[in-house]
């Protein structure tokens, strides 16, 4: 969780990943901005590098050579990292609107979101053709395409609309890696067939003569089919129509063409061009909102337009990030010229390439060498990281905060303990508002009413199920730590067999200015109203205060049939052990902190941990748990030998079949362990014959502390499988049988001390 020296005072918002952005994450880690929190909103935690992606489609690099991972980098930056789509803008009252979620404010944005799909009005394209862009859901599209065109027993056509430089690169690299696949497989080459299309008479008409002639060149050589001069009318399944009415047959259209704006850039009110994309002046400023800035393909620079190209992206990254510091402080803005002549590499799918500047070109296997070193020398900017960035000075810079604000500052500093820190009831109030809490009939006084404490009947037959959890945030969003919070203390409800009835909630945010502590609280709850929602659990209270990180705790109430409470001393002999998630989440969030854990591995851990079990739970039930835990903090292990010495049995645990998080293994193997590991460790004594199975690299895992984990039952063997595959088809896709329960004493281990057998494949 990254935190803030300082009271925040600005909110820097930067909307969308893109080259731009990267460029501007770095330069704010090199010189953070005390004051200032910095947020990157992204639909993607990864960003494609454009430049790469005709050589990730030839085979020549691999997804992580390619993309940009921006949760390392944004953890560089300083700056919270929200993965969420935005679906629009407040502009008057200077909000992000998101999907799902309260909406994110700032006092400064910036947008680099890249272009959106742009079909022209052409009948059928969106419904039948891929485009390239946006380029993150393009790559795995191609590779099912790759696996289609491999698996084919005939003929295979693939086209692409769009003979810019773009489309001829995606070509040549689809030519190139289409016919090796094939060959790969066993089977003929030549049955793959190529389709150019391009409106003009030439291709790459914005290119000087040279780099056309050698390009026509290659695209004959490789038998690539050129339809130049004419656009295409209409797309059907299987068939592609010109506009003088000829159809070509095709089992593949890939879309290549210019690329329009997101729809709700226009709909926010900003001064968009023709295409609607934002209009900005030199200094990358919105020409009608001064408070937003936009760069990249979503920019139209007024005075300087400019194809839509990865190289100008780049190139805005240094000014965009001056800028936006400037605009901080309410400095004059400087103004940028990007380049009238710049450098173009062509691949041509092979290992090589094509390239030109001005009026030059040249091509050959050394500029193909060249292009692949200026592109890897980008990347290196951004993947080798210093494990700790510039640290921010302790005060705030002049000129950041107005006299008032200043003040303000002054006496959220000097703010009391006790009950002197707690959130003000002004801020507080304002939250509470904005909170839906379910309606539950026996609540009978709950969070509406101004009362000290929540009343609650219970109904009869019932008994009650109490049970609390807090801990400080692991994630820089707080409506995602809000909903992983409510999720991980839901899980001993669930474990229990009972359902949830009330919370009790107890934050602590950083201290600060009122409107910013009522954001983060307002994130914070939402998110654990949001989970506390879907479990039919009313949130009746609970405590704010002010202090030096964020936290949340919950206090939960849940009912239970007095004789069908799942008690941990459940197991008997002959139950299969079922465990519904994957573990692993505390050596990536080890990993994380250090900057050394891949985006998409931390987003697995916090889709996993966004998962309620409410519904495995149910499953569970359905097929006759007989025991049940959570697994949270003492790790897998720990909660199984409660399980063990409660039921007084034995376990036989199969290794291999133990569900791991993705980059689990190689986070724990590279020695980024959680400060819980040792002590979790010190149970390796009810592990019997413990140095055979040490050196197996699933071993570490077992002692991992989760958070939100998975439940832990045992199920009678007959009806284990049919509880795994009822839990799969409720999208617990990693749920397994891991092992079986013994008599107790009953291993061949011959220690009745060591409770737990574990067998290796």
């Amino acid at each position: 969780m990254n935190s803030q020296p300082v009271p925040v005072v600005k909110d820097l918002v930067l909307v969308g990943g893109g080259h731009t952005h990267v460029g501007v994450l770095k330069r704010f880690g090199m010189r953070p901005v005390p004051g200032v929190r910095l947020t990157l909103i992204t639909r993607d935690v990864h960003t494609p590098y454009s430049g790469m992606l005709p050589g990730l489609v030839s085979g020549h690099y691999d997804f992580d050579d390619v993309h940009i991972d921006l949760a390392p980098l944004s953890r560089f930056a300083g700056a919270r990292l929200f993965h969420q789509p935005v679906t629009g803008l407040d502009l008057e009252r200077q909000l992000v609107l998101c999907e799902g979620r309260p909406p994110v404010p700032y006092d400064l944005l910036s947008l680099n979101i890249g272009s959106a799909p742009s079909f022209g009005g052409v009948p059928g394209a969106a419904d039948v053709v891929v485009p390239v862009k946006p380029i993150s859901r393009f790559v795995p599209r191609w590779e099912r395409i790759r696996a289609r065109v491999v698996a084919a027993d005939g003929p295979i056509r693939v086209g692409v609309v769009g003979a810019g430089a773009g489309g001829v690169e995606l070509v040549l690299a689809a030519e190139y890696a289409l016919r090796h696949a094939r060959r790969d497989a066993g089977r003929p080459a030549d049955t793959v067939e190529l389709h150019l299309f391009g409106s003009s008479d030439t291709i790459l008409p914005t290119h000087n003569r040279g780099m056309r002639r050698r390009l026509e060149r290659t695209l004959r050589e490789r038998r690539v089919h050129l339809h130049l001069g004419q656009t295409v009318a209409a797309v059907a399944e299987g068939e592609l129509t010109l506009a003088d009415g000829g159809t070509v047959a095709l089992d593949e259209i890939l879309w290549v063409t210019q690329a329009g704006a997101a729809p709700w850039l226009a709909g926010s009110g900003l001064d968009v061009d023709e295409r609607g994309f934002v209009r900005v002046d030199d200094t990358l400023q919105s020409r009608s909102h001064p408070g937003v800035f936009a760069a990249g393909d979503v920019a139209a620079v007024v005075n300087h337009p400019r194809e839509k190209a990865g190289v100008f992206a780049v190139r805005q990254g240094p000014p965009l990030a001056d800028n936006l510091r400037r605009a901080l402080f309410g400095r004059p803005l400087r103004p940028f010229r990007p380049q009238r002549r710049f450098l173009t590499l062509v691949s041509t799918g092979g290992r090589q390439a094509v390239g030109s500047r001005g009026w030059w070109s040249f091509e050959g296997d050394a500029v193909w060498r060249w292009k692949d070193w200026i592109d890897r020398r980008f990347m290196s900017l951004y993947a080798d990281l210093p494990e700790m960035s510039g640290q921010a000075a302790p005060a705030l810079e002049p000129g950041l905060a107005s006299p008032e604000v200043l003040q303000e500052i002054s006496t959220a500093a000097m703010r009391c303990g006790g009950c002197g820190s707690k959130v003000g009831a002004t801020p507080l109030g304002r939250v509470l508002k904005q909170l839906q809490p379910v309606r539950r009939d026996d609540v009978i006084i709950g969070l509406d009413a101004p009362d000290d404490a929540a009343v609650v009947s219970v109904p009869p037959g019932k008994v009650l199920v109490r049970t609390v959890d807090a801990f400080r945030a692991i994630v820089d969003d707080p409506f995602v730590f809000g909903q992983i919070t409510a999720n991980h203390c839901l899980g001993d409800i669930y474990a229990m067999g009972a359902e949830a009835q009330t919370a009790l909630a107890i934050a602590t945010v950083p201290f600060g200015l009122d409107r910013k502590v009522e954001d983060t609280l307002v994130q914070l709850l939402s998110g654990a109203v949001q989970v506390l929602n879907e479990a039919g659990a009313a949130l009746v209270g609970g405590h704010t205060s002010e202090g030096v990180e964020l936290s949340l705790g919950l206090s939960l109430t849940g009912l239970a049939d007095r004789d069908t409470v799942l008690r941990k001393g459940g197991l008997r002999h002959g139950d299969c052990l079922v465990l519904t998630k994957g573990i692993g989440t505390g050596t990536l969030f080890a990993a994380e902190m250090r900057m050394r854990a891949k985006g998409r591995w931390i987003d697995g851990a916090i889709a996993s941990m966004r998962q309620s079990s409410r519904e495995a739970a149910d499953a569970l039930r359905r097929h006759g748990a007989t025991g049940c835990t959570d697994v949270t903090g003492f790790g897998l292990l720990g909660h199984l030998v409660e399980m063990t010495r409660a039921s007084n049995v034995d376990v036989r645990l199969d290794l291999a079949a133990i569900p791991v998080l993705d980059g689990a293994l190689e986070t724990s193997a590279a020695g980024f362990l959680s400060s819980l590991h040792p002590h979790n460790v010190r149970l390796r004594r009810a592990v019997a014959d413990v140095e055979r199975v040490s050196a197996d690299p699933r071993y570490l895992l077992l002692y991992d502390p989760q958070t939100a984990g998975g439940l832990l039952a045992g199920i009678p063997a007959d009806r284990a499988q049919a509880c795994v595959d009822d839990l799969r088809a409720h999208g617990y896709h990693q749920a397994a049988i891991i092992g079986t329960v013994e008599p107790r004493g009953s291993g061949d281990h011959g220690n009745n001390d060591a409770p737990i057998q574990i067998d290796q494949r």
